[in-house]
């Protein structure tokens, strides 16, 4: 199978086949394309940001441990996925490094059913675990096909040393990367105001207020000379909620000691957390103070 390109090795395998690899390129490259097209997925504001989906597994995952050091990056490990996700889409449809795709594909499942449907019960109402046996048995059918043409060399990862083979993973590299910026360009457009926070008369300057945000998690709205401004009150470290400590004017995690500068952008100030807390826009407009 790695042998052949584009049309040819789509005719020379069976018709199962066809049926199996048409479905995991097209849903793997889908699942990129999702996510390139969600306005919410790099937005550290949005529920659907992929740090506060990392926030949500924790703690009922068996690879927290793991979760926890992404959440610290949580952007870097979004744009991982989303290319991840377009070049293995991409590579299987494309008949490039095909074997090496069916492992990536396999290793992302896995890692989901690990970390996001781990504790679906029964376990056949999640389906990142039936996709990494789908992987598993397409892995092993590349494999044989690529015996019965008297391939035996493996296989498992490209050949560098083949120009050609290393000219179309360039391609679908570059492929990946243009499908994610085209996505971002389908992103909807936000609206000027989401929802009204307070009155504006009823926050005056110096006032601390909690409110919840747009999204439904709870957050803070500061009040200065200068304006307005708001933070998600979820810890970056392990997602606890954090308080606002009056009298150092730092907001704080009662977990782990984690502390936040609200004065500085929420940067971090102590503790384990090594990201700012999230920013979430606000702004007067008119008579109230609005989420924006």
């Amino acid at each position: 199978m790695t042998s052949r390109f584009g049309l040819n090795s789509w005719r020379a395998q069976p018709l199962y086949m066809t049926i199996i690899r048409l479905w995991l390129g097209v849903t793997w490259t889908y699942g990129g394309w999702a996510k390139a097209t969600d306005g919410g997925y790099l937005d550290k504001a949005s529920t659907n940001y992929f740090g506060a989906q990392i926030n949500g597994m924790i703690g009922h995952s068996p690879i927290s441990f793991l979760l926890t050091h992404m959440l610290e990056h949580a952007t870097l490990f979004a744009w991982f996925v989303m290319l991840s996700e377009f070049a293995i889409g991409i590579a299987v449809l494309a008949g490039v490094a095909l074997q090496a795709a069916t492992l990536g594909g396999l290793s992302m499942s896995i890692i989901l059913w690990l970390s996001a449907t781990y504790n679906v019960h029964p376990y056949f109402l999640g389906s990142d675990l039936p996709y990494a046996v789908l992987w598993l048995s397409f892995f092993f059918m590349v494999r044989k096909s690529n015996n019965g043409r008297g391939r035996h060399d493996g296989g498992l990862l490209p050949n560098l040393r083949d120009r050609r083979e290393v000219m179309r993973i360039a391609g679908v590299a570059v492929a990946s990367v243009i499908a994610a910026f085209a996505g971002g360009s389908f992103r909807p457009k936000k609206s000027a105001v989401s929802a009204i926070i307070a009155k504006s008369a009823d926050v005056k300057i110096g006032d601390v207020k909690q409110f919840t945000a747009v999204d439904g998690s709870p957050a803070f709205l500061f009040r200065t000379k200068a304006g307005v401004f708001a933070y998600s009150r979820i810890c970056t470290h392990q997602g606890c909620t954090v308080n606002y400590d009056s009298l150092g004017n730092q907001l704080a995690c009662p977990c782990h000691g984690a502390r936040y500068d609200p004065t500085n952008n929420g940067a971090v100030l102590a503790g384990p957390a090594v990201t700012p807390l999230p920013k979430i826009k606000v702004a007067i407009v008119g008579n109230n103070i609005v989420q924006i």
